[in-house]
């Protein structure tokens, strides 16, 4: 099992609130919600691609017999360089973008990321964070402490026209969205983890389902709910205290690095993610994807790790896509970053396994396939 002392933890941070290795539990739920299928034929705005263009069916994405693959930077769509640079390197598009959003910072809900990416032919993923980062404390315990983003305040509906505004905002857009609400929750890093800020065992699932029935309530359906903690610690809270159940869930996130502070010993994909991925088995049976992930260079083994692990993912089909973080932070973990790594990465994507192709008449696939 990877353990990660907790006070190394402090260096993995991302500007937009981002940090990286920990772990995930479920539990079963009775509640049931309209498929993703009947919430499309529901009068809700959708994409209409122009009318010279055949009629597509209502493929699953990402198609079976592949999986996605998708980027990750710190600045996002407002500033393409680190994207662009990674296309390059890659060698083909990506099929996912993310980008981060603090609720203290991004106070009001603003289209042109979301069709800046999907111009790009993706589709965009919201790394939806509730807490100001720009007043992040830089002391390690200190990290998640902003009791006016207590879990308990968000499910107790101090933040309903904030959500109002959103969730209202993304059902326009008529395309697909995917949120990842509040991540790495098993840790204590984040205001909204449940060792952290005052939070209450059983605040995080009730925060969750809260802000997903709102979202229904508003007839967002456009949504792919993205639950995604960081790969297992010690002492990192059970995930099945966590997991909001399948009902709520429609994809399973995960966050784990090779390379953060005090761990540049080398270790594979299975070595970083199999503890994880086995506690997964037990909770959920919803699709998972690493929705962040990256190497470090620092004993030469970067270019090694990226060749394990697009060897090494259609081995799981459980996992349905990545997301690789393409920026420089605690290390310059870009695969643009060295002739080496650039050559790895295009040589592993170029298999037709990453050969998923996303539109925005596609729907999500929510089960895991085992073939």
């Amino acid at each position: 099992m990877i353990t990660l002392p907790r006070i190394m933890l402090a260096t993995l941070v991302l500007i937009g609130g981002y940090v990286f290795v920990v772990a995930p539990r479920v539990e079963a739920n009775t509640r049931t919600t309209a498929s993703w299928q009947e919430q499309l034929a529901e009068p809700v705005p959708s994409f209409s691609p122009p009318a010279s263009a055949p009629s597509r069916s209502r493929a699953t994405f990402p198609q079976a017999g592949t999986a996605f693959f998708g980027v990750f930077t710190e600045k996002g769509p407002g500033d393409l360089t680190d994207y662009n640079g990674f296309v390059r390197a890659a060698g083909k598009s990506p099929q996912v973008m993310m980008f981060a959003s603090g609720w203290g910072a991004e106070k009001h809900f603003d289209r042109q990321p979301f069709d800046r990416i999907v111009n790009r032919g993706m589709l965009p993923m919201l790394g939806w964070e509730p807490w100001d980062y720009r007043a992040e404390s830089k002391t390690d315990r200190d990290r998640g402490t902003q009791p006016q983003y207590r879990l308990a305040r968000i499910s107790g509906g101090d933040f309903d026209g904030y959500l109002t505004e959103w969730a209202q905002g993304i059902k326009a857009l008529g395309y697909p969205v995917a949120i990842r609400f509040a991540h790495e929750m098993n840790g204590y890093w984040y205001p909204w983890g449940e060792s952290a800020n005052g939070n209450q065992k059983g605040d995080y699932v009730a925060a969750w389902r809260h802000v997903h029935d709102l979202f229904d309530r508003l007839g967002a359906g456009n949504v792919i709910w993205v639950w995604s903690p960081n790969v297992v610690y010690d002492n990192a809270t059970p995930l099945s205290q966590l997991y909001p159940g399948d009902a709520y869930v429609d994809w399973v996130g995960l966050s784990g690095y090779y390379g953060t502070a005090g761990m540049e010993t080398y270790q594979t994909f299975e070595q970083i993610y199999r503890p994880t991925l086995n506690e997964l088995k037990t909770l959920s049976r919803r699709p998972i994807v690493v929705t962040e992930t990256a190497a470090t260079d620092k004993q030469g083994r970067k270019a090694d790790w990226i060749t394990d692990l697009l060897q090494t993912l259609p081995r799981h089909p459980e996992i349905i896509g990545f997301l690789w973080y393409e920026s420089v932070k605690e290390t310059d973990w870009r695969i643009a970053a060295t002739p080496a790594a650039s050559a790895a990465f295009a040589q592993g994507i170029a298999q037709p396994y990453y050969g998923a192709t996303w539109d925005p008449d596609m729907v999500p696939r929510r089960l895991i396939r085992t073939n």
